[in-house]
């Protein structure tokens, strides 16, 4: 919780380089919302001033394209990995202030809170107006985002008409939508929603609780993954160039970022950032049950024998762990991501090292290493946590983190729901992804349906797995 001196309804967060995440989350706690020294100079610090002290303040959201914490309780996202290779180069550290909205986060750079906002910010001439925007990292496209299988799924603007569509207020997507409304839709219709989030909007429209929505096209490949129902019909835009905002006295800044931007592209370390949170792999797509039939024949048998003993060594039921391997990888054990989690069992360099894996790609090493920290994982839930339940916390805990889950089970006593009960912690896991829930949760947003897809599916997998191998 904000301490009651603070003026600002935000919260602080300062990550030192190299520093531990335990110091950054007391931070956290303890921090206040930045001052400008001179009122009249608000958010005007000249890049010599932040390198002398040696801090660089950053505005940003808690969302999966800009900035979240990780199942290992660290910060990461898109946003989080430039603004630290920024800040790399300047020699300075980051202190990320997070607000809710797109417009809260514009608000407070013209209020002084920040140096820049990096925040999936798209370059707009009525946004020039306010603030000067550093060299553009991505570009992308804005999209109409409907489910698939709903009644009228629109093709262009004119099939628009008449449909339930939001967006988030103060958006790119406001100014898309006024300008086509202007040139020649005038039956265009929406509602700007000035306390949501796009991923917000998004998950509704998933619900079916709305028809349409518009997101920016990075922000629809993440999503997708998580809400396959959902589909982009047309786009509602050519590509935009997105960039970091400034207050427009800071031209010594914007300088500043395209040097750095110019050699970290030469380099290709912005193409390898880009592969690396916006790269589509194997190992995430949604299989159906002809291709797992397949491999229970193909890859299944040269494996069956140590996740059986895998299993049996850290009390675990075998298909259980065997449709485990399959969610993670198809049983390839090769498989890699471009986040760095390799393997059968795709287990991140951190977690290899709790569990004694040395070498992620043995097949052997993997299994015994992703069974070790599964069953860590049911031996955290207190005992007021029986079977099955134990165990699909304990799967959600190792696809979402640990942090994540226990959110999600304080949020659910909050509730009023049960945290021991599968059923009940399901439906509230993706409300993680409300910022109505997650602003006051230790570690803030999630993409909460992805664990109950997980375990929805390593379920159904062991199902297939049991009449298949009958």
């Amino acid at each position: 919780m904000r301490p009651a001196r603070c003026r600002f309804p935000s919260r602080r967060l300062h990550v030192p380089r190299g520093a531990a995440w335990l110091a950054a989350a007391v931070a956290l706690l303890a921090g206040c919302d930045f001052q400008p020294a001179n009122p009249e100079q608000a958010g005007t610090r000249s890049l010599e001033e932040i390198r002398a002290d040696g801090t660089l303040v950053v505005l940003t959201r808690n969302a999966p394209t800009t900035y979240y914490i990780d199942r290992l309780g660290e910060p990461a996202g898109p946003e989080y990995d430039l603004v630290q290779a920024f800040a790399d180069h300047l020699g300075v550290e980051v202190e990320f202030r997070l607000r809710d909205t797109v417009g809260a986060i514009l608000e407070a750079l013209e209020a002084g809170e920040g140096d820049l906002a990096a925040a999936g910010l798209t370059y707009t001439d009525a946004r020039a107006q306010r603030f000067r925007f550093g060299e553009s990292y991505q570009r992308v496209t804005q999209q109409v985002v409907c489910r698939r299988d709903a009644a009228r799924v629109p093709e262009s603007v004119e099939e628009l008409a008449g449909l339930d569509l939001d967006v988030i207020a103060a958006s790119s997507y406001v100014e898309r939508l006024e300008a086509l409304r202007a040139d020649g839709h005038p039956d265009l219709e929406w509602e700007a929603r000035p306390d949501a989030t796009t991923e917000q909007l998004m998950r509704e429209v998933w619900r079916r609780e709305l028809d349409c929505t518009v997101a920016d096209s990075s922000i629809v490949d993440i999503n997708r993954r998580y809400y396959p129902e959902l589909t982009a019909p047309f786009n509602l835009s050519r590509a935009q160039p997105l960039a970091w905002a400034l207050p427009h006295q800071r031209a010594d800044t914007a300088e500043a970022i395209e040097d750095w931007l110019d050699g970290y592209r030469a380099s290709d370390r912005l193409a390898q950032w880009a592969e690396r949170h916006y790269g589509f792999f194997e190992v995430f797509d949604y299989v159906d049950t002809r291709v797992l039939m397949r491999r229970i024949k193909s890859r299944y048998p040269r494996y069956r024998e140590l996740f059986e003993a895998a299993a049996k060594k850290h009390g675990l039921a075998p298909l259980l762990l065997a449709a485990q391997g399959y969610q993670e990888s198809h049983w390839n054990p090769r498989a890699r991501s471009p986040t760095g989690v390799r393997g059968i069992m795709m287990l991140t360099q951190t977690t290899a090292r709790e569990v004694g894996v040395s070498n992620r790609m043995d097949p052997r090493q993997s299994i015994f290493g992703g069974a070790r920290y599964l069953e860590r994982m049911r031996a955290r839930l207190g005992e007021e946590v029986t079977e099955p339940d134990r165990t699909w916390l304990a799967l959600a805990a190792y696809n979402v983190g640990w942090g994540h889950l226990r959110d999600a089970r304080e949020l659910a006593r909050g509730l009023g729901a049960n945290p021991n009960h599968w059923r009940e912690l399901r439906d509230v896991l993706p409300l993680l992804a409300e910022p109505r829930y997650y602003a006051n949760l230790r570690y803030g947003y999630a993409r909460g349906t992805e664990p109950v897809r997980y375990v929805q599916r390593i379920r159904e997998y062991r199902h297939v797995l049991r009449r298949a191998l009958r």
